[in-house]
């Protein structure tokens, strides 16, 4: 089976491809710019078609051969045309996918109240009715899932609750707190897409579907219950009838990254109660065993890693990395939680084996090479708040294992003469490491020196943001004086 994918560089997309690849399908990408698919590990893997759905003229030729096609656009955020744009670029895919013989579209749209007239949902919802709408007149088959908010760690309704529920301790929020809302798991929305692709040719599957998890939720349950998941205290929220969508989406994108274009639609579609209304898609997609997942699975899943695929610390072993829920490199820079960082970076005229010993050493007796008054200052608040502090030192002077204890941060990670990753044990409102590289350049080295944070709540925001201020003498100097120790021998 062939299968083409649009939205391949966005959400669900970058996450459906080694899916229908995992099946044995061929999986030819439609894409704009094929460069922007290189960070993805799949890449050598798939077929590029360079189109624009938004441009009838580039796409015939990107259905070639095509059994199935997903179609996972949307135009969401782009502006106030953004009803219009979504409708004739979807017209145009399903027409070319006719003229092609493709067997099968199957398209993810927004679950609505069955009884509503279209005339009265939000612009959002009313948007991914029209697009299944216009993908038919082609002739093709569609087959159209429609799903509530999304739980899965990039997705921009589940960045909304975690950034509101993360940062706010107090909210003062709209009354669609307590709309009710059956939100779904993307591993099962991304179970249902691949499935989709094998239902029979049968015009009783040329329909939509409602799709859902096993609950139904009101978002401030759902924020009450992300907020013990994560390990937060139970937030304060308060609901007040005179917030409009637009003032909602003017605060919600001042307290959370997600851009306010994105969050403007999706907050007015918020008032709105979507539960879903019938479960005919499981005569031909039978629930797994255990059945869906639940929301508060969902969210563990998605908090399973944190935004850097780089940092190596695991929230919950129950899923390896790469899982539908973990954070893609290629998700937006707001997805998948804040992680901040200071990276120092710097050429050291010493071989690599003199600049690993020093790092290696780093820590006990040697210290940390910069402002010892405040490494000493920073390990006794420790104390006093009744951690480690630095009285640990290290258990042998020059070398360093998996497991070591190092003042108040543990190895978490060594690959040596390259790479030493301390995670923090000292008393903090979130979670730290610090990462030190050594490579080989020319007849030098380069030293990357990485201090990373996920802050935990507001008190972690302010945590970071209170100590920022500093890092320019206290990492900056330690970056400095480590390749001054390797240089001098």
């Amino acid at each position: 089976m062939r299968c083409l994918v649009t939205g391949a560089t966005g959400y669900l997309g970058g996450r459906l491809v080694p899916g229908l690849l995992a099946d044995g399908a061929e999986v030819r990408c439609l894409v704009r710019d094929p460069a922007r698919l290189r960070d993805h590990p799949w890449r050598a893997a798939v077929e590029t078609a360079t189109g624009d759905v938004t441009c009838p003229a580039t796409l015939d030729g990107a259905f070639d051969g095509v059994d199935v096609a997903y179609y996972l656009v949307h135009s969401l955020g782009s502006g106030p045309d953004f009803e219009r744009v979504d409708r004739d670029a979807a017209r145009a895919f399903g027409r070319a996918a006719a003229r092609a013989g493709v067997r099968r579209i199957v398209y993810l749209g927004g679950l609505v109240p069955p009884d509503l007239p279209e005339g009265l949902l939000s612009p959002h919802l009313r948007s991914r009715v029209a697009t299944g709408r216009a993908l038919r007149e082609g002739g093709v088959p569609v087959t159209e899932l429609r799903a509530a908010v999304v739980i899965g760690s990039g997705s921009a309704s589940f960045e909304m609750l975690r950034h509101l529920t993360e940062r706010l301790p107090v909210m003062v929020t709209p009354r669609w707190v307590d709309t009710r809302i059956q939100p779904i798991a993307v591993r099962d929305v991304l179970r249902l897409l691949l499935a989709a692709a094998h239902l029979p040719d049968d015009p009783a599957t040329d329909r939509v579907f409602d799709v859902g998890g096993p609950e139904v939720l009101t978002y401030r349950a759902m924020m009450q219950r992300y907020a013990r998941i994560a390990g937060l205290r139970r937030r304060l929220i308060l609901s007040l009838p005179v917030l409009t969508p637009g003032l909602s989406s003017h605060w919600v994108g001042l307290v959370t990254p997600v851009p306010n274009g994105l969050a403007r639609p999706l907050v007015e579609s918020l008032r709105h109660e979507v539960i879903r209304s019938e479960h005919d898609l499981e005569r031909w997609i039978p629930d797994p065993p255990g059945g869906p997942v639940g929301f508060d699975r969902a969210v563990e899943l998605a908090l399973h890693r944190i935004r850097d695929d780089e940092v190596a610390t695991r929230w919950s072993s129950a899923s390896l990395p790469g899982a539908p829920s973990d954070p893609l490199p290629t998700d937006p820079d707001w997805a998948g939680g804040s992680l901040y960082q200071d990276v120092r970076e710097r050429y050291v005229a010493a071989p690599p084996e003199a600049l690993w010993r020093v790092v290696e050493g780093i820590g006990g007796e040697h210290g940390w090479y910069s402002f010892p008054l405040a490494w000493t200052i920073r390990g006794a608040l420790d104390r006093l708040a009744g951690g480690v502090g630095l009285r640990r030192g290290r258990r042998s002077p020059g070398r360093l294992r998996v497991g070591d204890s190092l003042d108040f941060w543990r190895v978490e990670e060594i690959e040596p003469g390259r790479l030493l990753r301390l995670r923090a044990e000292m008393r903090l409102p979130g979670l730290a490491w610090l990462e030190l590289t050594v490579t080989p350049d020319g007849t030098g080295s380069r030293y990357r020196q990485r201090a990373l944070f996920h802050p935990h709540g507001l008190a972690g925001q302010a945590y970071w943001w209170s100590v920022a201020p500093f890092h320019a003498v206290v990492f900056g100097g330690m970056a400095r004086n480590i390749a001054a120790r390797a240089e001098s021998g």
